[in-house]
C-alpha cells in the first residue's frame, strides 16, 4: 500500500511529510490506480500524517482512518463521514483531538464507542421513542381509528418540538412552550388533549424507571380553557317530531345504518358503545342490553351498563336479526366479520348529513335530545343520569350506581320509545311516570 507519509515518536508533534495529502490530490484519487500509477485491486492509503490517512476502496470510497497506539497495542480508529462530507481539514481536526485524548491517557477508540452507546441510550428514551413504546401498548386496546389519531396528533404537534429530547431532561416550561404553539393557531382543545397525552406518556416513563417527574402535571391552570363544543341535537318536541318523519321517508340508505341510528335513538348511549354491540349482550328475555364496562367512556372497572329495552327497541332486534344475526355483532360493515368490523363511526353522521340535518343532529346528540324532553316529562334526574352513565364523582356510588333506579328506567325507557311514535304521527302525547297526561 502507499507509505504513510509521516513518522511519530510516542505522543510526540508529528512533523509533516512532503508526501502529505492535499485537497486537490483527493480529488484526483481513483480507485485502482494509487497515485504512484501503480495499478491495484485492493483499497489503497493516501497517508497524511500523524497516523492519518485516506484510504480509497476498489468501490470508489474515500474513508478516514487513525492509526495510533495505546496501551502498547497498535489501534485503528474510523473519523467517521467519507470524503468529502469529511473534509481534509475536519479530518486533521479529529485526528488532533483524538492525539489530547491519547495525551490525557484516553483511548479514542473507547471514547467513541462510549459516545456512541450514550447517544443510543438517550435516542432510546428520547420523548418520541417513549411516547411510541406508549402508544404500541395503549393501541392494543384502542379502536384503529383512535390510535391512528393520537398518533398523527403526536406526528404533527408533539414530537417536531420535544421529540428529540431525552424524556427525564423535557422541563415543563419547554412543554408549555408547544402546547401554546398549538393554542395559537385557534384549537385550544386539541392542546388540552396533548397535555393529557403527553401527562400519560410522562407518567409511563416514570412507571418504567426512565423519568422522576411528569412536568404535565405542573401546567394545570397554565393553558387555555376550551370552550365546550356541545353536539348538535333537536331539543324542541315538534321538530323533533319532523326528524322523524323525514328520517322514516328515507329508505334510500344501507339498511344497517338506517337499523344503528333508530337504535341508537331508542337507546341514547354513546357511539362506541352500539357500534360494537354484540348478540351476546342482548337478554330478550329479560328485555335489557348488557354493555361491557371496557366500552363505556367512564367507570372501565364497574359493573356492565344495563340498557332497559322499550317494545319498539325489541321489535327492531327481531328485524335486525334477521339482517346481521349470523354475524356477532348487531351492526356489521357491509364486508367481512372480523375483529372491529362494524360500521364506521361516521356512518350515522353521513345519513344524518345527508338527510340535510348537518350542524342539527348527531348521533351522540340523542343523549341531549332525550335528556330534554324527558326531563320535560318530569322523570327523575337520578334516573336521567343513571341511564345516561354520567360520570359519578363518588366512588362508593358508583361501585353500584348502573344498577340503581332500573325501575323507573325501565318505564322511562318505553315512554321516551312511546314519546318518539307520537311526535313521530304529529302527536301531542306527553308522558308523565308511564301515564298519560
Amino acid at each position: 500500500m502507499y507509505g504513510d507519509g509521516w513518522s511519530t515518536t510516542g505522543l510526540d508533534t508529528p512533523k509533516r511529510s512532503p508526501h502529505a495529502v492535499s485537497d486537490p490530490a483527493i480529488k484526483k484519487a481513483k480507485p485502482g490506480v494509487t497515485p504512484a500509477g501503480l495499478v491495484i485491486d485492493k483499497p489503497y492509503k493516501m497517508a497524511d500524517g500523524g497516523g492519518l490517512y485516506l484510504l480509497v476502496t476498489p468501490a470508489g470510497g474515500k474513508l478516514w482512518r487513525l492509526k495510533y497506539r495505546f496501551g502498547g497495542k497498535e489501534k485503528l480508529l474510523s473519523l467517521g463521514a467519507s470524503y468529502p462530507d469529511l473534509g481534509l481539514a475536519d479530518a486533521r481536526a479529529r485526528r488532533d483531538e483524538a492525539k489530547k485524548q491519547l495525551a490525557d491517557g484516553i483511548d479514542p477508540g473507547a471514547a467513541k464507542q462510549e459516545t456512541k452507546r450514550v447517544r443510543l441510550e438517550a435516542n432510546a428514551n428520547s420523548f418520541e421513542a417513549m411516547a411510541r413504546e406508549w402508544h404500541k401498548q395503549k393501541a392494543r386496546r384502542w379502536a384503529h381509528r383512535t390510535a391512528d389519531k393520537a398518533m398523527v396528533h403526536l406526528q404533527t404537534y408533539v414530537f417536531p418540538e420535544i421529540g428529540h429530547l431525552p424524556v427525564a431532561d423535557v422541563k415543563a416550561s419547554q412543554l408549555l412552550a408547544m402546547l401554546r404553539k398549538v393554542e395559537s393557531q385557534g384549537i385550544a382543545y386539541t392542546a388540552t388533549r396533548l397535555r393529557e397525552m403527553c401527562g400519560q406518556i410522562f407518567r409511563y416513563a416514570v412507571a418504567t424507571g426512565r423519568a422522576e417527574d411528569n412536568p404535565a402535571a405542573h401546567l394545570l391552570g397554565a393553558m387555555q380553557k376550551p370552550a365546550t363544543a356541545h353536539r348538535p341535537a333537536i331539543t324542541d318536541r315538534r321538530e323533533f317530531g319532523e326528524f322523524l318523519r323525514v328520517v322514516r321517508a328515507a329508505d334510500r340508505f344501507e339498511p344497517i345504518t338506517r337499523y344503528a341510528l333508530y337504535f341508537a335513538m331508542l337507546t341514547f348511549v354513546r357511539s362506541q358503545e352500539f357500534r360494537f354491540a354484540r348478540w351476546e349482550e342482548i337478554d330478550f328475555k329479560a328485555r335489557e342490553w348488557k354493555v361491557p364496562a371496557h366500552r363505556m367512556k367512564v367507570g372501565k372497572n364497574l359493573p356492565a351498563h344495563t340498557v332497559p329495552l322499550s317494545n319498539q327497541a325489541l321489535a327492531l332486534l327481531e328485524e335486525l336479526r334477521d339482517l346481521s344475526g349470523h354475524t356477532p355483532w348487531l351492526f356489521p360493515k357491509a364486508k367481512g366479520y372480523g375483529e372491529n368490523e362494524v360500521i364506521s363511526g361516521n356512518s350515522v353522521g353521513k345519513m344524518l348529513n345527508n338527510l340535510g340535518y348537518q350542524g342539527r343532529q348527531c348521533a351522540h346528540g340523542f343523549r341531549a335530545s332525550a335528556r330534554s324532553i324527558l326531563s320535560e316529562q318530569g322523570w327523575s334526574f337520578e334516573a336521567m343520569e343513571r341511564q345516561l352513565d354520567h360520570k359519578e364523582a363518588n366512588g362508593t356510588i358508583a361501585a353500584y350506581a348502573r344498577a340503581q333506579h332500573l325501575p323507573e328506567r325501565r318505564r322511562m325507557m318505553q315512554a321516551w320509545a312511546d314519546t318518539c311514535d307520537a311526535l313521530e304521527t304529529g302527536g301531542e302525547v306527553i308522558l308523565l311516570h308511564g301515564r298519560t297526561a
